[in-house]
């Protein structure tokens, strides 16, 4: 199962507009080949990077992919064509199979194997601290997702690193946390990678209750708390719930891809209202 659609939130307006979900009666509401590929479609600042890093980051970047070119790589990863010419050529120099030249472009056959990862104290802070978040607020297929991907991490450390990790004193207590939520964003994320309408009944703030059928289309998540974006086909438009306040969860038939309802325009509607 593939893990549930993120978008960037970092627009302010947008990120007031999904704040506020309960309220279900009230609107909450490309060049390809310039497109930066998903390992760096978040990171849209220029930021000074470990060499290290940057010559990771390009042999990810051209793993299994067509021709790249060196201006493409400048552009996503914020530095010159030149500085991507010289970290190529340490690439093969060191052995990584990059096919390709200067001015046509570069590849990295997908089997090629990299050496492995490391990591800083602060970047292993952050990658426990979000995994032992999921496995608190997440249903069990993020909670098993989670303490799988930090168990490979673990698994190609030194044992100083691992022990370092061991130690991190951060923690997510889950005491709190009814079965009963997780159970329901396991369900919402299942929806949501399947394009299955959800079928349950809501309370809004003001305790009025309806009974919804909506197209689920991003799960987002406040800190403690859980909110789905989806079509709403009672209001004819998209609604923003709070997982908490969905009662009588059903998943049910496919529902179509159809243009103007799928998340881009979600949010896209978002950001429109909050002009």
């Amino acid at each position: 199962m593939s893990v549930t659609r993120r978008y960037d939130l970092g627009n302010a307006r947008l990120r007031a507009a999904v704040r506020n979900p309960r309220d279900a009666g009230h609107s909450v509401s490309g060049e390809a080949i310039a497109t930066p590929p998903p390992l760096l479609q978040h990171d849209k600042t220029p930021t000074m990077t470990r060499r290290a890093d940057r010559l990771f980051q390009i042999a990810e970047l051209l793993r299994g992919r067509r021709l790249t070119t060196a201006q493409q790589l400048a552009d996503w990863l914020h530095i010159s064509p030149r500085t991507v010419y010289r970290d190529v050529r340490d690439l093969q120099l060191s052995g990584v199979p990059i096919e390709g030249e200067a001015g046509i472009g570069y590849r990295l056959n997908r089997s090629a194997s990299l050496p492995p990862l490391t990591f800083t104290v602060d970047e292993l802070a952050a990658l426990a601290a979000g995994a032992r978040m999921l496995e608190t607020w997440g249903g069990a297929s993020f909670a098993k997702g989670a303490r799988g991907a930090l168990a490979k991490i673990a698994s190609t450390m030194p044992a100083d690193k691992r022990a370092t990790l061991d130690r991190l004193p951060i923690f997510a207590p889950s005491f709190h946390i009814k079965g009963e939520f997780a159970e329901k964003v396991d369900a919402l994320h299942l929806a949501i990678d399947r394009n299955r309408i959800v079928s349950f009944a809501y309370r809004d703030r003001k305790g009025a209750q309806t009974e919804r059928r909506v197209w689920p289309l991003g799960l987002f998540y406040w800190g403690a708390r859980w909110t789905i974006g989806a079509w709403c086909e009672l209001r004819g438009d998209f609604r923003n719930f709070d997982v908490e306040e969905i009662r009588e969860l059903q998943v049910v038939e496919p529902f179509p891809d159809m243009e103007g309802r799928r998340l881009a325009d979600f949010l896209r509607h978002v950001e429109v209202k909050q002009r």
